[in-house]
């Protein structure tokens, strides 16, 4: 953790919270994992308070720093702010800029908004006196005069006793949806079939449609014609002929009665265990300042002027009446103010996965009392288990990987191309990895391992292995019945599977097999995607690198495939400059204030 020692002292000026971060880090640095020899010998009573009471303030600080990006997310989102910077959306931004998961913060951005017709609720979640966990789990009744009374409810109750309490009072949301792995060994031939059915999905819903979008379509089609017998108890999944893994939280798989066991388990231990009150005290942690004063023209504090938040060019302080109309249009000071949080949460973030990691290895969440490592992610860190759990994974691979941690401590990588490298490398590819992916686009390096996983596979055992959201994995099991119940015999799930493939082939292959036109054959060209770095959307247009009134010609050399953003926003704008020979000698450049080409 020394590396953290020389930016701490910048950053806790900055916010001053930051500056606990030092002796958390050293003190964490000097737990480490322990072999499974030493594992009996330990006090565990006394190892999950001495980690639970570290980690527990850890989380306090990130979940902090997530409050103050989701604000300035929510803010860059607004109007064409992420386009002036070359994105076609905040997913983009955040991947390619940040290291931060698209989706991740999409979903911190969403609960930005949200808290902005919310006022006490904000202001709650700002201080730490609620985490956001407990805020999204009130923003359904958190409404008009209601406010108030559901904000003082969430800074004494549980999670679980809020969810609750919002059932019932009618108003909950939909729960997020569950996914679930699936695998199917298929013959060499039906593996060939099922690619043709794949490929033939994506020309129909375009080429960035994920493989379980193109699986679910396919399966769609096949029941479209073949209705196949209702299942019987029981008999849903035992029919089907395929595993389930599990790479989720664990409590996303439980059901019925397991799941009610769970709930009541939980609602127990917070009664047994007084809410956790033996556990050690951990002060709320407000959010910094920042993105916040720099965000929408009409958030709650856009008018607000807070010392030190406004900057000149070369870092100092903006003068009085001059940084606020300017902070809040800039999408250059958001991405600033931006990357300046995402540094400080990454420094935040290691020391988290290294503290969650002992404690998930370890079961310690069972002897602090809680119901599984989710309730306690939920209840006592306030974060997503699916985070920690991530973090948590590539902490596991941190440590097989020391030139991997470097190069994430020196800020050669993101967090978001770290996971991806962690997934396929090895001791020692890793060096050749790290410099790919620091030289690359986090998506452009997600297809390359993606691809790479594939052929992988293949040649271990042809077969489908792949996640999918639980609704798809109960179509593809009744499209497997439906092909049987066709046989008239009992098949395998491979032999079904191709079956339900070949006929998707035969119905669409015909229809797809037209004369492509010029700009369909640019577009299968660059594989269907926008072509501009980092853009993670399908292409719809055939751009002319040299514009026709300027002389340029109908060439494929000079045709690129970009996504409608980034060509009728980005291109004629000015926000994209390209130029150069497709498809393999383009020159980009991004963002309003990138040089002219």
């Amino acid at each position: 953790m020394d590396v953290l020692r020389p930016r701490l002292s910048v950053a806790s000026a900055l916010w001053p919270e930051m500056a606990a971060l030092g002796p958390l880090a050293e003190e964490a640095a000097l737990l480490e994992p322990p072999s499974p020899h030493e594992r009996a010998g330990i006090h565990r009573d006394e190892a999950g308070l001495l980690v639970d009471g570290l980690l527990a303030r850890v989380a306090r600080g990130r979940g902090a720093l997530d409050v103050a990006l989701g604000e300035g997310l929510a803010a860059l989102a607004e109007g064409d702010r992420a386009l002036r910077l070359g994105y076609s959306g905040i997913g983009d931004y955040a991947r390619e800029r940040l290291g931060i998961a698209g989706r991740t913060a999409q979903g911190m951005a969403r609960l930005a908004r949200e808290l902005r017709s919310r006022p006490a609720l904000r202001a709650a979640v700002r201080s730490g006196e609620v985490s956001s966990r407990k805020a999204q789990a009130v923003l359904p009744v958190a409404r008009g005069e209601a406010e108030a009374g559901w904000v003082a409810r969430a800074r004494v109750e549980t999670v679980r006793a809020l969810e609750a309490a919002v059932r019932e009072a009618g108003a909950a949301e939909e729960p997020e949806e569950d996914w679930e792995r699936i695998a199917i060994g298929l013959s060499p031939s039906g593996r060939e079939r099922l690619d043709e059915a794949m490929g033939l999905a994506g020309k129909l819903l375009g080429a960035t449609a994920p493989r379980w979008q193109r699986l679910e379509a396919i399966c769609q089609e096949y029941l479209g014609a073949h209705p196949g017998p209702e299942p019987g108890d029981g008999e849903e999944r035992a029919a089907s002929g395929w595993d389930e893994g599990r790479d989720l939280p664990e409590e996303a798989f439980l059901r019925g009665p397991v799941a009610d066991w769970l709930t009541a388990a939980k609602a127990a231990l917070e009664e047994e265990r007084d809410r956790w009150a033996a556990l050690q005290r951990v002060e709320p942690v407000a959010a910094p300042y920042g993105c916040d004063a720099l965000g929408s023209d009409d958030g709650p504090l856009a008018d607000e002027g807070r010392p030190g938040n406004a900057r000149t060019e070369d870092g100092g302080p903006a003068g009085a009446g001059t940084s606020a109309a300017l902070g809040r249009t800039d999408p250059g000071r958001l991405d600033a103010e931006l990357r300046r949080l995402t540094s400080m949460r990454d420094r935040w973030d290691e020391v988290l996965g290294h503290l969650a990691l002992l404690l998930r290895m370890l079961g310690l969440w069972r002897d602090l009392g809680f119901a599984s490592f989710s309730h306690y992610c939920a209840e006592r860190l306030g974060l997503s288990a699916r985070a920690v759990e991530q973090r948590v994974a590539l902490e596991r691979r941190l440590h097989a990987l020391p030139s991997l941690r470097e190069a994430m401590r020196e800020g050669r990588i993101s967090y978001e191309k770290a996971r991806l490298v962690a997934s396929c490398a090895d001791e020692g590819s890793a060096p050749a990895w790290i410099d790919r992916a620091a030289k690359t686009t986090c998506a452009a390096l997600r297809e390359e391992v993606e691809a790479l996983e594939a052929g992988a596979q293949m040649c271990a055992r042809p077969e489908l292995s792949l996640r999918v959201p639980r609704r798809v994995g109960r179509l593809l099991d009744a499209a497997l019945r439906a092909a049987r119940e066709a046989a008239g015999e009992w098949l395998g799930a491979g032999e079904c599977l191709e079956r339900v493939a070949a006929h998707f082939v035969e119905t669409w292959k015909g229809a797809l097999s037209g004369k492509p036109t010029r700009h369909q054959r640019v577009l299968e060209r660059d594989g269907g995607r926008c072509q501009v770095p980092g853009c993670s959307r399908a292409a719809v247009h055939a751009h002319h690198v040299l514009y026709r009134s300027r002389g340029g010609e109908d060439d494929p050399s000079n045709l690129v495939s970009l996504c409608a953003a980034h060509h009728l926003h980005g291109v004629h704008r000015g926000f994209l400059r390209v130029k150069g020979r497709a498809p393999d000698r383009l020159r980009w450049g991004l963002g309003e204030s990138s040089r002219a080409l």
